[in-house]
């Protein structure tokens, strides 16, 4: 499918949210336009697509999902019916893609195509002290290495959260089910303490628990040390995101995906609809 945008002159790295171009006509936010085809007639882009040119070279890559209020198109300067209401507060907000600028690019129209090659990563570092600044991360770039090491990724990005139900189980459903992440890994808060709530937060999402991931981490962790036995990880799938909790410790975090990581790509196609046979 051949997408025409409207693209506001940005730089490499900046991200930009894509609206429809009706809502670009205003000054209240700076964004890339959407032309054709319509909206809704844009197919569910999951993280890591890429917008790519005549060429075939990558100019722009889906990064992220955002909510904007966008201006009634029956308001006027002075806002709707003539009051002072200014127009996009009255407005619908609508969900738009982030992308990003993967090269310097001007103002100006640009038809694209969409394509993803690769598989998107997410990992959720739980930690208290970590979001308070206190405690650095290494358990999460430890993820990224490994998994990006094993199989080919278009996008990979953080997320540092404290101990918190309520934000967890958020964002894990907008990262499988808004933003399509294929793989979510989380790291922390799999123990018994007070404040170890992840697992409990990521079965209650679940569609399909994958048990053969809990029980091969178990294994491999238990080969190292019996305190593995009050691990309480959860994996299974959420849409087409395949979740895996791991340990807090960098040193257990590899441990850990070391042992499914070679099921992982077989899993994630096999979510997907790869109709291919299970055949060794």
């Amino acid at each position: 499918m051949n997408i025409l945008l409207h693209v506001h002159a940005c730089k490499r790295g900046q991200c930009l949210p894509l609206l429809p171009v009706a809502a670009t006509d205003t000054d209240f936010c700076r964004s890339h336009g959407l032309m054709t085809p319509e909206p809704w007639a844009v197919p569910h882009m999951r993280v890591g697509t890429c917008f790519c040119g005549a060429c075939g070279t990558a100019l722009l890559k889906v990064t992220g999902r955002a909510w904007m209020p966008l201006p009634s198109p029956q308001a006027g300067p002075g806002g709707n019916n003539g009051t002072t209401e200014q127009p996009w507060q009255a407005a619908h907000a609508a969900q738009c893609l982030l992308l990003t600028a993967l090269t310097d690019l001007p103002e100006g129209p640009l038809e694209v195509t969409a394509r993803k090659t690769g598989h998107s990563l997410a990992w959720v570092t739980l930690s208290d002290k970590g979001a308070r600044g206190q405690r650095l991360d290494l358990s999460g770039p430890a993820i990224a290495e490994m998994i990006g090491s094993a199989m080919p990724l278009c996008h990979s990005q953080g997320f540092l959260l404290p101990d918190e139900p309520a934000q967890l189980r958020a964002l894990l459903t907008e990262l499988a089910l808004g933003m399509g992440f294929d793989i979510i890994c989380t790291t922390g808060g799999t123990g018994l303490s007070p404040r170890d709530i992840t697992p409990q937060t990521t079965a209650a999402l679940l569609d399909t628990p994958l048990p053969g991931f809990t029980q091969a981490m178990l294994a491999a962790s238990l080969a190292k040390t019996p305190h593995a036995v009050i691990s309480r990880a959860a994996a299974g799938t959420l849409g087409q995101s395949i979740i895996i909790n791991l340990p807090g410790s960098r040193k257990a975090v590899v441990e850990n995906l070391a042992a499914v990581l070679p099921a992982l790509p077989h899993a994630l196609a096999k979510l997907q609809g790869d109709p291919a046979d299970c055949g060794g």
